[in-house]
């Protein structure tokens, strides 16, 4: 896979390496593991990947718990969760505990920094589940987003038509509002908003909204959340994925799917003309981020955040 941005060079030829960077030694281990055998994409390849978009990435999961979902033989294989950080670990790997209701507290991951994040991906995770809220207090988030994700029946240009609908209903509201493929099978839309109020306010505020949007376009959107009672060709709009301690795959990641897509920004253009999901992949993502920078770098903006209190 041929390289197309700038970033510490993975070596190759070898199944471990152990790289310096930032004054810390990174391991990498079984870097010549086949993640998507059917297209030559090897676990080295992926760490590569990273590496190439960190500095467009890092920004969106910094001071915040990373939820690992771990492929440790590939896209096309088992999976499974893992919340607290192993042991043994770096050192310099940062932790965020975050105390549940059970009584537990749990040390999460954070990814800080290039070490951080190539340890991260070392351990088999393919894309990036970061907590909404960052680790100084992780109850108060700094956006809200609806997931728009098609139910049976309902083709992509459908989600297309869905998510143009949920911008101009947001963009009435004066709520800025940003795109991206999930690079699975809908699209992500994210609204910035200023500290202050509760996951479960933000969570209360989303629901509003999204049976509003249902209510405005029931031929298009469905706010149901369960499985069995949606309508077929309809298009959730999930405000249910804004509940506590729930994660969603974060901007820049690679999703374990066929052709290795990647949950890439979009603008509001590339939307109306029609984009798909298998046109940004892990092959073509960094070049598009070295071209166009990160479009996504108004959510980490202090300024221009929805001030949501007004509406709770």
């Amino acid at each position: 896979m041929a390289r197309s941005t700038r970033g510490p060079i993975i070596p190759r030829g070898v199944n471990d390496a152990t790289l310096r960077l930032s004054g810390r030694d990174v391991v990498l281990t079984n870097l010549n593991k086949p993640f998507w055998p059917d297209l030559g994409i090897t676990k080295r390849d992926l760490l590569q990947y990273y590496a190439d978009v960190a500095p467009a990435l890092l920004p969106h999961l910094r001071d915040r718990a990373m939820v690992m979902k771990r492929y440790p033989n590939g896209a096309y294989k088992e999976f499974f969760f893992m919340k607290r950080a192993p042991s043994p670990r770096p050192d310099w790997i940062e932790l965020c505990p975050i105390r549940h209701s059970s009584g537990n507290t749990i040390d999460f991951p954070m990814i800080q920094d290039i070490p951080s994040l190539l340890w991260v991906i070392n351990l088999g995770c393919i894309d990036l589940n970061q907590w909404y809220a960052r680790c100084d207090d992780v109850d108060r988030p700094d956006y809200l987003h609806f997931d728009l994700d098609p139910t049976p029946g309902a083709s992509f240009a459908a989600v297309l038509e869905s998510a143009l609908a949920v911008h101009e209903a947001l963009e009435t509201l004066r709520m800025p509002n940003f795109a991206k493929t999930t690079g699975s099978r809908g699209i992500h839309i994210y609204v910035p908003i200023a500290r202050g109020p509760t996951q479960k306010q933000v969570w209360t505020f989303s629901k509003a909204l999204g049976l509003s949007l249902a209510a405005q376009h029931p031929k298009l959107l469905t706010a149901i959340y369960k499985t069995e009672k949606r309508p077929r060709g309809h298009v959730l709009v999930d405000y249910n994925q804004n509940a506590w301690g729930r994660t969603l795959a974060s901007v820049y990641s690679v999703r374990p799917k066929r052709r290795a897509p990647v949950s890439t920004p979009l603008t509001w253009r590339e939307v109306e003309r029609g984009a798909q999901i298998e046109d940004f992949r892990i092959d073509n993502v960094p070049a598009r981020v070295r071209k166009l920078g990160d479009l996504w770098k108004p959510l980490l903006e202090p300024r221009g955040r929805f001030k949501l209190e007004k509406y709770l």
